[in-house]
């Protein structure tokens, strides 16, 4: 399981609601003009055999009217919050920081797993302290899942099953993060793609599947349908293209212009009586005749 890609995607497909949710003093100062940018993860080496500082997803935050200097979000992924190095993180925010010519970074460090962490960092003498650092952390495992229930933020939603509730809750939490899900998310193809997320940090057993099953029947209907047509959408794209492909071969390219519409169009029982011809045709028109 990674963890570093799961929150690295839903970062970069939500980060302006990333950053509303894990850095709500800052996202306050945002407005709509704002440009977020994804930033390259690996800075450059000082030698070739060193191993890249590499967090997950720096953004970068531009305002068009060049009022106010660049903002950097660096967000980290940390499952154990005993494998955290805030000497890294420090590390790599003055990297970018020196990179991009700002002193405006906010860190951010996303906890999955219950546990302790350190949130400042000082170094200095018994006299004087000479570097102070800290960070926002987002632990996750703190939040009560049940007062983001309600929540139009979808990245807090899509947590909800990371978030702290009671055994018995665990469907209802479920529920909750799959109809924030199916309500704030218009795209068919993300809500399949975070459906999968949520399935995976619930991690429901068949007793509990069958429980929401039950008691939600009208939406586990509802996403049933949406994972079935964007597979059979799929199977029906792939069919196309094949079918496209071999009447190229065996026909040219003029023949792909002629039927390309036809083909793209057709519905997959259609594309499969017409693979079945194409081998024995000796005319386009007797595969689709």
């Amino acid at each position: 399981m990674s963890h570093d890609q799961n929150f690295k995607n839903l970062i970069l497909d939500y980060p302006r609601q990333a950053i509303e949710f894990a850095a709500a003093s800052e996202a306050a100062r945002l407005d709509d003009s704002v440009r977020i940018l994804p930033l390259r993860e690996e800075q450059l080496k000082e030698r070739l055999g060193d191993r890249f500082r590499e967090l997950d997803v720096p953004l970068l935050l531009e305002w068009p009217d060049g009022r106010r200097q660049a903002l950097l979000f660096v967000f980290e992924e940390e499952t154990e919050p005993k494998r955290f190095s805030m000497h890294r993180l420090a590390h790599y925010c003055l990297d970018l920081a020196e990179l991009y010519h700002t002193e405006r970074v906010v860190p951010v460090v996303i906890f999955l797993h219950s546990g302790t962490f350190d949130e400042t960092l000082t170094l200095g003498s018994d006299t004087r302290d000479y570097l102070q650092f800290s960070y926002l952390a987002w632990p996750l495992f703190r939040l009560q899942a049940r007062a983001y229930f309600d929540s139009p933020n979808l990245v807090a939603r899509l947590n909800l099953p990371n978030m702290r509730y009671a055994p018995e809750e665990k469907v209802e939490v479920y529920a909750q993060a799959v109809r924030g899900l199916r309500t704030l998310e218009p795209d068919r193809e993300r809500q399949i793609k975070y459906l999968d997320f949520v399935d995976i940090y619930a991690k429901l057993n068949d007793n509990e599947r069958q429980r929401y099953q039950q008691h939600y029947a009208e939406e586990t209907e509802t996403m049933s349908a949406f994972a079935d047509r964007f597979i059979d959408q799929g199977v029906q794209q792939g069919e196309a293209r094949t079918l496209l492909r071999q009447l190229d071969q065996k026909f040219g390219p003029a023949a792909v212009q002629a039927h390309r519409e036809r083909i793209e169009q057709a519905e997959l029982e259609q594309l499969d009586t017409w693979l079945g011809r194409i081998l024995s045709a000796d005319s386009p028109e007797t595969i689709f005749h």
